[in-house]
């Protein structure tokens, strides 16, 4: 079971990530991405029945590192992974902290539905994310994410043969501590 109380997670014990994909005529030429976020911190409030019954998380966008480029005509060098950091931080997202604050926490089959806000780029939209926490406190979660739903112009090179698809996926790993 779970240890009731206000777990803090952060980067040290916990992994928060972004996978993006490519598309277009020119796809072959750029690299399906996978980010770490390296600044951020989330907590996750637990009943005493073992129950989680909120979940709160900022992000520092600044703080993106890439961890892995696949495909592409040849291998992203240093450079090209400052770019690509530097453009998502400033152009994409716009410097702006991202947020996720919970209003319910609904068990499932097989988990957790977390339902919230997540802001981010300045705009505030409601997402599901859904969790799988086993009786060892490890937790796993995905929610892909439609940039152009919070206003965010998905990145595209080469006139738009080139571009980054517009849903991305955001990923977390870590573990809760039992008691």
């Amino acid at each position: 079971m779970i240890a009731a109380g206000t777990h803090a997670l952060g980067p040290d014990d916990t992994a928060l990530q972004v996978r993006t994909y490519r598309e277009g005529r020119a796809r072959r030429a750029g690299h399906d991405l996978l980010l770490d976020v390296t600044r951020w911190s989330a907590t996750v409030t637990v009943a005493a029945d073992g129950a989680p019954v909120a979940v709160a998380l900022e992000a520092d966008p600044r703080s993106l590192r890439v961890r892995a480029g696949t495909g592409g005509i040849r291998p992203l060098s240093e450079g090209d992974r400052a770019g690509i950091v530097a453009n998502i931080a400033d152009r994409v997202l716009g410097g702006e902290p991202i947020a996720f604050a919970s209003g319910s926490v609904e068990p499932t089959g097989d988990g957790l539905a977390v339902r919230g806000d997540l802001t981010m780029a300045g705009a505030t939209h409601p997402v599901t994310v859904r969790l799988h926490i086993d009786a060892g406190g490890s937790l796993a979660g995905t929610v892909a994410v439609t940039q152009s739903a919070w206003g965010i112009r998905p990145y595209s090179a080469m006139m738009g043969a080139l571009r980054v698809r517009d849903e991305v996926d955001l990923i977390v790993a870590g573990r809760l501590p039992t008691g």
